[in-house]
């Protein structure tokens, strides 16, 4: 049976949240066997994961592809410069919220770069009220009920932080801009926002566990990859000048070290989400 994702993306995220969450989701899969593994492309976004139903969460090292972690309950993604695979093709209901710059701060009581590169249990930075938030969701009937529970959990969660700074929310709007090539220098960022380099950096990272030139990186990716979906046919090197690359060997090198694919080959597999590619199981050696 193919995979299928339902999602409820008409589900609007209560004001008091949208300084922190970009969006909400939920999402049902059905099994697939054909489909062992799944790469998961860097988005420069944290997210918080709820599994309502289905096996634990296992997700592989980049670098090692044998070593694994498998993790039960809500989890928090960490922003990342690399993808990561996970274990795809069980039926899975789930439920999550993509977090904004920010959020790590408001939502969990820490700083985003100390979440940065893995997968955290949230019972790690909510105690008890992580099963909780499962148990709830669990309980509910359909999407739109568990999304409204999510959001009510987020809420009460949610401390008195206040919003990033200008500066900072400039920058993040400058680097995130749709046409990759014309973002910014880092040292222009700086200073429009009056503040050290050093400082603007801490800022940055402790927003979005990344320093500037990394997210920079991530934003040309996001692009490059909204780009191959908009405009399937075209030329690798068009699209690597297009979206912020010297040149075609320039983007190959970026995209294979951060999605563990090369161009050609993201593009024959077509996703139907950008940063989750699905990949049938490895041939057994002959």
């Amino acid at each position: 049976m193919p995979t299928m994702r339902d999602s409820n993306p008409s589900h609007t995220v209560p004001a008091a949240l949208r300084p922190w969450v970009s969006h909400l989701w939920a999402a049902r899969t059905d099994a697939d066997a054909s489909r062992t593994r799944e790469h998961v492309l860097p988005s420069g976004q944290m997210h918080l994961v709820v599994r309502v139903a289905g096996p634990p969460l296992r997700v592989f090292d980049a670098r090692d592809p044998s070593r694994s972690d498998t993790l039960a309950g809500p989890v928090v993604g960490g922003v990342r410069e690399r993808f990561y695979a996970k274990e795809h093709g069980a039926a899975v209901v789930s439920v999550g919220a993509v977090l904004r710059p920010g959020a790590s701060l408001a939502l969990f009581g820490v700083s985003a770069a100390e979440l940065a590169g893995r997968h955290t249990p949230l019972a790690d930075l909510w105690g008890p009220d992580a099963a909780a938030l499962h148990d709830q969701l669990a309980a509910g009937h359909d999407a739109t009920t568990r999304l409204a529970c999510l959001c009510r959990f987020l809420q009460r969660r949610l401390s008195h932080a206040a919003t990033l700074p200008a500066a900072l929310r400039d920058a993040l709007d400058a680097l995130s801009r749709p046409e990759p090539a014309l973002a910014p220098r880092i040292d222009a960022l700086v200073r429009a926002g009056s503040i050290s380099h050093r400082g603007f950096i801490a800022r940055f990272r402790h927003a979005t566990g990344l320093g500037p030139k990394r997210y920079a990186r991530l934003m040309r990716l996001r692009g490059l990859l909204q780009a191959m979906a908009r405009t399937p046919g075209a030329s690798l090197a068009d699209l690597a000048l297009q979206c912020g690359y010297s040149d075609q060997a320039h983007m190959a090198r970026e995209f294979r070290d951060m999605t563990g694919l090369t161009p050609s080959g993201y593009r024959d597999i077509a996703p139907r989400q950008p940063h989750h590619v699905p990949l049938a199981p490895a041939a057994p050696p002959a």
